[in-house]
């Protein structure tokens, strides 16, 4: 006997949002790592170079490679933040770029088969790092939200890094997209120098950030995905940047080998 259409239509989209397997723990799982020598004294000229890449599921680690080896300004990078990300596939990048890595994955993908979740990569020693929980699962595939949270030692300096990743427009409300901002905002309060990037899901989360006393490099880049300008760097305690009229200090690759749905942004931090 035939199936109606509309049941097997639901049918179809159900089984392609199966919840995900989530980590509901803060202590875990945790991945980390580092190179033999890492710098302990900073060179850079007084300024942080941050790139957010959300390397779309993990899938292409070695184009992901390519991208952040070859396209300028990439590999001058300081602090890189991933998202989608599994704990290999984050070792594989870190090891290629030679930083120390910490990694906590949000739950199990059910259409991957495994592990979706953040990472701080850096070329300064991780001193501490912390798996942030994030307010509101998600509505569609019931998904736990996460911050990965690293204290980088640059030099002698402490500066708090999160690599976030917030519920899609499908997922949940503004209101409580706004609830995750706030709670990285919450566990940023004791740090002075702080930088929060990654793939907010929404450009106008932006001013929360600001709101909450930290600058927004990246707000007027244009889009980071096929429609919107969804990736971001928010800073505090760095100053503002000043230069020549036509110096940048931020922006977005584009030429990414078809890695993503997202592309790389990069801003650059100025120490105080």
């Amino acid at each position: 006997m035939k199936k109606p259409t509309s049941l097997v239509l639901l049918l179809a989209l159900t089984a392609g949002c199966r919840a995900v397997l989530n980590y509901p723990s803060a202590l875990g799982p945790r991945y980390a790592g580092a190179p033999a020598a890492l710098s302990t004294v900073h060179a850079g000229g007084h300024v942080l170079r941050v790139v957010t890449y959300n390397v779309q599921w993990g899938k292409h680690i070695d184009r992901a490679i390519n991208v952040l080896e070859t396209r300028a300004p990439l590999p001058d990078a300081d602090i890189v933040v991933l998202q989608e990300m599994d704990a290999d596939g984050t070792q594989r990048i870190a090891d290629a770029l030679g930083m120390s890595w910490v990694y906590y994955p949000a739950a199990v993908h059910p259409k991957l088969g495994h592990d979706f979740g953040n990472a701080v990569l850096s070329r300064w020693p991780i001193v501490e790092d912390e798996k942030l929980m994030l307010p509101h699962i998600g509505g569609l595939r019931h998904a736990q939200r996460i911050a990965t949270a690293a204290t980088v030692l640059v030099g002698a300096v402490k500066v708090r890094v999160y690599s976030a990743h917030l519920g899609t427009p499908s997922d949940i409300r503004p209101s409580k997209r706004r609830d995750q901002a706030h709670t990285i905002l919450a566990d940023a309060a004791a740090y002075p120098l702080v930088i929060i990037a990654g793939d907010m899901n929404s450009h106008g989360i932006g001013k929360e950030f600001v709101a909450g006393g930290f600058l927004w490099p990246t707000e007027h880049n244009r889009f980071t995905t096929a429609l919107f300008n969804w990736d971001h760097v928010f800073l505090k305690g760095f100053t503002a940047l000043e230069g020549a009229p036509d110096q940048r200090w931020t922006g977005v690759v584009r030429d990414t080998l078809g890695t993503s749905d997202h592309d790389p942004v990069w801003a650059v931090a100025q120490l105080p």
